[in-house]
């Protein structure tokens, strides 16, 4: 067992590191992950990865989300948090790991949504998140780093700007997630439940929707009925301002993947990963009927 692992492990009351099995869980590209089982288990640890901070995380606004979470049916059990280690021990929540194929299916999409929607009328959560105000912070980070651009992100970053000026302020500031990828649902085919919350933070509710449709390719009306599950209808205002926030989610992954790539250490294509999501954003931003939704559609009637 990992030195690291067993100091962790010894820490927690009762739990004799001896007698726990620890295997390696897959998903995830900065933290690592365990599943432990032991008696009063199985858990999950997870220990967050270095130099983790640059990208805008604070483990203890992440403890309090996951408890919070945790106190609404919404997130895992908090077993223990351990800040100097940067170490969170959860309960093992049973149930199904998600693709994104998974979770466009209706009933799961409308378990996923329930669940969006009770974070988002949950107690506040510390911190806050803006995905245009991240995209600035990282690409300022990423130059101190020696990481160049290519030359279509300074357009891209021009479109994103026409973005946060057609959205304007947040209508109302809720509890999000702000990283609603497959590989964070859990589904128990009654509920589901979502895990991994250090970009939790107090945010624009449109922007978990925009971020949950892209994430998992969810086609236009499997993003009208996601609103309609989530919000009781959908109305054009409600779906541009998901759409317009589909589109800066793209953003905050292409600059987090540019960041990645002049601070970490892991062996990940982090300048691939940015620029595939860099062209994703620049393909459907570009792409005429979602100009014409998101720009004019939004400012003529959206905004009445």
């Amino acid at each position: 067992m990992d030195p690291a692992i067993r100091r962790i492990l010894a820490r927690l009351p009762g739990l004799d590191p001896g007698k726990a099995s620890v295997t390696p869980l897959s998903g995830g590209i900065t933290n690592r992950n365990w599943r432990v089982d032991a008696p009063g288990g199985p858990f999950v640890l997870r220990i967050g990865g270095e130099g983790t901070e640059l990208l805008g995380i604070d483990r203890r606004n992440e403890h309090a989300a996951s408890a919070i979470a945790a106190s609404l049916g919404v997130g895992a059990e908090v077993v223990a948090f351990f800040e100097d280690e940067k170490a969170l021990v959860t309960r093992f929540v049973e149930g199904s790991a998600l693709g994104p194929e998974d979770v466009r299916r209706p009933e799961v999409l409308a378990r996923i949504a329930r669940a969006v929607r009770r974070c988002h009328d949950g107690p506040p959560f510390p911190g806050s998140f803006s995905p245009f105000e991240t995209v600035r912070a990282y690409r300022a980070r990423a130059v101190e780093h020696g990481v160049s651009f290519p030359p279509e992100a300074a357009r891209a970053l021009d479109l994103l700007a026409r973005i946060e000026r057609a959205l304007g302020p947040p209508e109302r500031l809720v509890p999000c997630h702000n990283d609603l990828l497959a590989a964070n649902f859990i589904d128990d085919g009654r509920a589901v439940r979502i895990l991994d919350w250090e970009y939790a933070g107090m945010g624009d509710p449109s922007f978990d929707l925009g971020n949950l449709a892209v994430n998992n390719g969810l086609p236009p009306e499997d993003r009208e009925r996601l609103l309609e599950l989530y919000a009781g209808a959908t109305t054009p205002r409600g779906l541009a301002r998901l759409e317009l926030h589909r589109l800066a989610s793209d953003m905050r992954e292409s600059f987090w993947g540019f960041l990645q790539s002049g601070v970490s250490r892991l062996e990940f294509d982090f300048r691939k990963y940015a620029l595939d999501h860099l062209g994703r954003f620049l393909e459907n931003v570009g792409a005429r009927e979602l100009e014409r939704w998101t720009f004019e559609r939004w400012t003529s009637e959206a905004r009445a």
